[in-house]
């Protein structure tokens, strides 16, 4: 099937799913956008993308992409049977929130019910990676929701990974990553207060650990928002609750032990009680410098 003759919906135009339709759009899918904000509703179509219903253009759709923020929002839309029933057989339901891999094999169990594709697709990347088609997609599903999604994914992604042929594993393999972003944040933060308690300031401290085996991507990308002080969201504190309680959940229930887990979303639940929840991830920070009596940039 040519991008011509490819019609896809996106459900969550955030700061990934924006960017996301908007790649599908420059590639030639006819794509529609919905969001709780009628604001971001319009900036996607002055764009050139469309803001139809769900409801009413599902009988068009070859590929529903969710890019909203939790298994309950996933849900929400999954369980409208009327929604998927007006699917045509062999359409494929992208999904792409970080959720949990039993929740994940739910859904591919329901949409299969309804003769639907399930792709497990959480994504990684960040919003610049989005708006330029080059996420990554951690997916996993059987050959046929592969396909079927094949033409959204070629627009969407640089790489997309195949970890498994059922739903769940895309999933789990998520989970690994936001443990890692999540403590990675975390330490960043705590790295650069700590340097600010021994009279470093917070632009050298990232200048100088960005060249030395210390680093990582996340103390590159988020350690500039805490030296600049811009806190705007582009991957909010709430998010990481969410992810590193997801992982926390996973592991208890599996009885695995994830100490620098736990401790993380300490910090990030700290950050949310104080009012910061939906500043960017970065201003766990905020954290470290109240407890440390220090005054961040």
């Amino acid at each position: 099937m040519t991008t011509k003759d490819y019609t896809a919906a996106v459900a969550g135009l955030g700061s990934m799913g924006f960017g996301m339709a908007s790649s599908l759009v420059k590639a030639g899918i006819t794509t529609y956008g919905n969001d709780i904000s009628d604001a971001r509703v319009a900036e996607f179509v002055a764009a050139g993308g469309k803001s139809d219903p769900l409801a009413d253009v599902a009988a068009q759709l070859d590929c529903l992409i969710l890019v909203v923020v939790n298994a309950a929002q996933t849900e929400s839309i999954l369980l409208q049977d009327k929604l998927l029933s007006s699917m045509k057989p062999g359409a494929v339901i992208v999904s792409c929130a970080t959720v949990p891999p039993e929740f994940a094999k739910a859904m591919e169990a329901h949409c299969q019910k309804h003769q639907l594709h399930y792709l497990d697709a959480p994504i990684s990347g960040g919003s610049v990676k989005a708006a330029q088609g080059k996420i990554s997609v951690l997916a996993s599903g059987t050959a046929d929701a592969f396909s079927a999604a094949q033409p959204a994914l070629d627009a969407m992604a640089e790489k997309v990974f195949t970890l498994g042929d059922a739903a769940g594993p895309g999933s789990a393999m998520k989970s690994v990553n936001q443990l890692l972003a999540g403590v990675h944040i975390a330490a960043a933060a705590e790295a650069i207060t700590f340097g600010l308690s021994q009279g470093v300031d917070a632009k050298t401290t990232v200048e100088v650990i960005s060249q030395c085996a210390g680093t990582s991507w996340m103390f590159e990308n988020r350690g500039p928002h805490i030296a600049d002080g811009d806190y705007t969201p582009h991957s909010a504190v709430d998010i990481f609750v969410k992810d590193l309680g997801i992982v926390c959940d996973i592991a208890h229930s599996s009885k695995f032990p994830t100490p620098l887990s736990a401790a993380a979303l300490q910090q990030f639940l700290a950050a949310a009680g104080s009012g910061l929840g939906r500043e960017d991830d970065s201003a766990v920070a905020k954290v470290y410098a109240r407890n440390g009596g220090l005054n961040l940039p």
